[in-house]
């Protein structure tokens, strides 16, 4: 009986000790990423993409503001958004802040669920379920019109249910986007419309696929498409991983493999990227939480610089 306490004691102590360092430590411990990514055409210089995510700001996160802003000193060629990027009513001033050196950088983004209402408190347990998004209060609506004139107004291209086009460093990247397919508001659009560049006189060197939550209906769109390399976010990385394992869940239909980082679709190491066959996908830990669940446990908090090589 002494050794089943002493047990129990030592284990409620080292779960005491995990979620303290979860919401005290790792939360706050932010990280930049870097990946390499060979799905240039032969002969081309790197092109350098900022991928940020899933900020979720709120007012006072003076620390996520200052290191959002430092990431313009990577001199990227393309900034990436894929959304979620405030939880708070009135976090447009910060948000504001931390992107304002990214915004005078070439850029696209897609929306997220905390893009179009704010967060609410729920069981964390509802994560665990098959569809965790049935809500259970009516949700706090957000400026979202106001942000995405914001990033329009910086020439960012608006790329929720979208096509688009970056002319950067010497190429042509053309874009594919949809809207948040976790509130089934992803309409792919239609290829061969007059915001699709491809096939035009100017030849495309690179097709970019853009979505907040990576569902598997929105992937295979993006591959049938012939996108080189899709970008998303929203899962957090799981959020809540155990070491050595990796994420429990992703908030999607995405399998928990691919809950962040680069892989391939849908094959595991593709290579052919862009080919037929498969395309590269980048999903991003993202930089933030709800604030009705500020803890992260072996996911720290992220942005990527990815680097995009010759094949």
């Amino acid at each position: 009986m002494r050794t089943l306490s002493r047990t129990t004691g030592a284990l409620a102590l080292a779960g005491a000790g995990a979620l303290a360092w979860g919401a005290l430590v790792e939360v706050h411990w932010y990280a930049l990423r870097e990946a390499t990514v060979p799905v240039l055409a032969p002969g081309q210089a790197p092109l350098r993409v900022l991928h940020v995510s899933d900020l979720h700001l709120t007012p006072g996160q003076r620390r996520k503001v200052d290191w959002v802003r430092d990431l313009a000193t990577t001199r990227p060629h393309v900034v990436v958004n894929t959304g979620d990027n405030w939880a708070h009513l009135d976090a447009m001033p910060a948000l504001l802040e931390a992107l304002e050196p990214l915004l005078e950088v070439p850029g696209a983004f897609a929306l997220g669920s905390n893009d179009y209402v704010a967060p609410q408190p729920k069981n964390p347990a509802r994560y665990l379920q098959r569809d965790a998004r049935t809500a259970q209060v009516e949700p706090v609506a957000l400026p979202w019109r106001e942000l995405v004139r914001r990033f329009t107004s910086a020439e960012w291209v608006d790329l929720d249910n979208h096509r688009g086009v970056l002319d950067v460093d010497g190429r042509r990247i053309s874009l594919v986007g949809t809207d948040d397919a976790h509130l089934d508001r992803d309409r792919f659009p239609a290829a061969g419309g007059p915001d699709d560049v491809r096939g035009a006189e100017s030849p495309v060197d690179l097709h970019v696929g853009v979505t907040h939550a990576p569902y598997r209906r929105v992937l295979d769109a993006m591959l049938d498409d012939g996108v080189d390399l899709a970008i998303a976010g929203h899962t957090h990385g799981g959020q809540l991983g155990l070491p050595f394992w990796g994420a429990l869940v992703t908030n999607s239909d995405l399998d928990t493999r691919r809950a962040k980082g680069l892989h391939g679709w849908p094959g595991p190491r593709p290579d052919r990227p862009g080919g037929g066959d498969s395309m590269w996908l980048h999903v991003s830990a993202g930089l933030g939480t709800s604030p009705y669940a500020p803890v992260r446990f072996a996911v720290r908090p992220e942005a990527t610089l990815l680097t995009l090589v010759p094949r």
